[in-house]
């Protein structure tokens, strides 16, 4: 009798066992399914009114009416966008929290400081590359430089006189500014970091910044506004947006074809499902006709592609900005 009922007990634990299993497996696939069922922070790592933060509105709005939930726009300025970027890298795996960053947090930052609280190779799960904006080389309204040639020759006879700003040490604006004085011959002139390129401008009117290299979708509204002038783009062809405004080819200043990229990133672990759910939505957003007029609009080309082609553009990337902070011998805070 004891061994009939210990192979009954038996067989009536293996069976739990097997129904509890099957549970366990059970709510991951619906909760898959449920995703999101709650808004979704949306963490941008620099502040508003700057191209991440336009681009990062943008689609942010556009992903909430695809995914039917709110997406809560979020910004985390600081320490040339990593804090930001960070705090994306810690976040719960869970769905609910991505990041919009650009080369300064993932191509250019790993180059510059080893000592990222972040390893932006192994601590994101890459969703999609969703833009790519030129830079355009921009004065204050009253500065003493017509044109792009005036501008050098200024910086060239005075030497250590004037003063370019970025949105902090080792950012996309402040590595295009270095990329601008070497290829014009090797200028000297003086980095003052700001917590934004926003930011830079209230100086640069002022006449205390002499200027800056910022990107063409955060500059647009100051070009327009009268606020700065802009005397050259970066990119191989004139920008739709800035037509008038001359490449630095045209202007004599030689290899200035460089753009900053802006993607989505996930915590690592994310499940893959979400993230290709994710990947699968922006792609079709950046590639609407609505959304590549208004990214046009503001000097900016809409990305797309895979998770995986989106990682190893970032990668390129960070090969060919440190060869750049090498040689000019860049450090970080």
């Amino acid at each position: 009798m004891k061994r009939r009922q210990f192979t009954r007990t038996a067989a009536a634990s293996a069976t739990a066992l097997a129904h509890l299993a099957a549970g366990f497996a059970w709510p991951r696939a619906a909760w898959a399914q449920a995703w999101p069922a709650r808004p979704i922070r949306l963490v941008i790592p620099f502040p508003a009114g700057g191209a991440t933060d336009i681009i990062g509105r943008l689609l942010g709005q556009k992903l909430a009416a695809a995914l039917g939930q709110q997406v809560v726009v979020d910004n985390k300025p600081g320490a040339g966008g990593s804090l930001g970027a960070d705090i994306v890298a810690k976040a719960p795996a869970d769905g609910y929290t991505i990041g919009l960053s650009t080369s300064s947090t993932h191509s250019i930052g790993p180059a510059l400081n080893p000592k990222l609280p972040y390893d932006a190779f192994k601590d994101f799960a890459p969703i999609a590359h969703v833009a790519t904006a030129p830079s355009v080389l921009v004065v204050g309204r009253d500065f003493p430089a017509a044109t792009a040639q005036e501008l050098i020759a200024l910086l060239k006879t005075n030497p250590g006189k004037y003063n370019f700003g970025s949105s902090g040490i080792g950012t996309y604006p402040h590595l295009a500014a270095e990329m601008f004085k070497w290829r014009a011959g090797g200028l000297f002139v003086v980095h003052i970091p700001y917590r934004g390129t926003g930011l830079v401008i209230t100086d640069l009117v002022a006449g205390q910044i002499a200027f800056l290299m910022d990107s063409i979708v955060s500059a647009q509204p100051h070009i327009k506004d009268g606020k700065v002038r802009p005397l050259a783009v970066s990119g191989a062809r004139r920008s739709g947006s800035l037509p008038q405004v001359p490449t630095f080819g045209e202007v004599g200043v030689p290899n200035m074809e460089l753009s900053n990229w802006f993607g989505f990133f996930a915590p690592p672990g994310t499940p893959a499902e979400v993230v290709q759910r994710l990947n699968r939505e922006l792609n079709t957003i950046v590639r609407s006709p609505d959304v590549v007029e208004r990214l046009a609009f503001v000097g900016a080309e809409p990305g797309g592609g895979t998770p995986e082609q989106f990682a190893k553009l970032y990668r390129d990337e960070h090969e060919s900005w440190k060869s750049l902070i090498q040689r000019a011998n860049i450090k970080a805070d």
